[in-house]
């Protein structure tokens, strides 16, 4: 499985992304191409998509992302071919995402928790977690993240959003994953 790679190009893609977004918040909705999902971003975004490789099947991951005061802030979905194992590639896209921040598993009851949100799939590997972690640089941070899924047509699109910070504020991060929407 090539997720590794899908952690390690986002990470990049994060960095390129908030280089020229400003550090104000003012909170904006914001779509993506071929899909009605749609979300809220506390700056004016900045997007890229790549085709990536998950769980062995090249997939356009779409990601939009800002930098707003010291958060960073990104939105990331990728539209999966009918018939993939949505959860199988949600666990597999939370342990990369987990590893690049260097954060150790398992993770406790108190940082993991179910993420159900109206008219997203009830799927068992859709969750938000928050803990401590390292940027890449070996800095400390705080990531505050969420996996889901969505029914479009006959596929399944996965979602992530996530917030670094050295403390994330519970307002900043309960907006952006209130205000993703199917």
């Amino acid at each position: 499985m090539r997720i590794h790679d899908v952690a390690r190009w986002t990470g990049l893609s994060l960095l390129m992304l908030l280089s020229a977004c400003s550090p104000s918040q003012n909170w904006r909705v914001v779509t993506f191409e071929a899909s009605s999902l749609q979300t809220q971003l506390p700056c004016k975004p900045d997007r890229t998509s790549r085709v990536v490789p998950l769980g062995g099947t090249p997939v356009e991951l779409q990601v939009v992302g800002c930098e707003s005061g010291s958060s960073m802030v990104a939105v990331m979905t990728a539209s999966l071919q009918p018939g993939a194992d949505a959860n199988a590639l949600l666990l597999g896209w939370q342990k990369a995402t987990l590893q690049n921040a260097k954060i150790t598993e398992p993770l406790t009851a108190a940082q993991q928790k179910p993420w159900h949100r109206p008219g997203m799939l009830p799927l068992a590997a859709s969750v938000q977690v928050q803990a401590p972690g390292f940027r890449a640089n070996g800095e400390g941070v705080t990531m505050a993240a969420v996996w889901g899924a969505m029914a479009e047509g006959e596929r399944v699109r996965l979602v992530h959003a996530v917030v670094y910070d050295k403390t994330i504020s519970p307002e900043m991060a309960n907006t952006l994953f209130d205000g993703i929407k199917p």
